[in-house]
């Protein structure tokens, strides 16, 4: 059943309000949560070509959990730091964080994960540190 405020036209309207943004393209597949809200907007939206026919709707509750949790340890870092004096330390400190996790993940060409040795070299390269 749906409710008032998550019904299939305000889901379709947040499917079109995220689709319109600059930094996107279409999408082969969207993966959601289990509201049924999703099924109703993604059908309108084919229906009315705003989306490809091809694009596959994904319901799933613990896939879409994936990115909330790797997250996760970027706000256990952020909780301390929550009284930065401005708004550009605070962005550069997150850049960083996310720099950091990134490399630690392994998704920097050239660089595997776990491979620790690469990392501390790319960091130094990076930075300009020497040891």
């Amino acid at each position: 059943m749906l409710s008032a405020k998550r019904d299939g036209k305000a889901a379709a309207r947040f499917f079109c309000k995220v689709l319109k943004a600059q930094h996107t393209q279409t999408p082969r597949v969207i993966t959601v949560d289990r509201n049924a809200a999703y099924r109703v907007a993604m059908d309108a939206l084919k229906k009315d070509e705003v989306i490809g026919k091809e694009t596959e709707l994904r319901q799933s509750k613990y896939l879409n959990n994936i990115v909330e949790q790797d997250h996760r340890n970027i706000k256990r870092i952020v909780k301390p730091m929550m009284e930065f004096k401005t708004f550009n330390s605070a962005r550069k400190t997150l850049s960083g964080t996310e720099a950091m996790n990134t490399i630690r993940r392994g998704q920097v060409n050239g660089i595997e994960q776990g491979d620790s040795v690469s990392q501390a070299k790319l960091i130094e390269a990076i930075f300009g540190i020497t040891a």
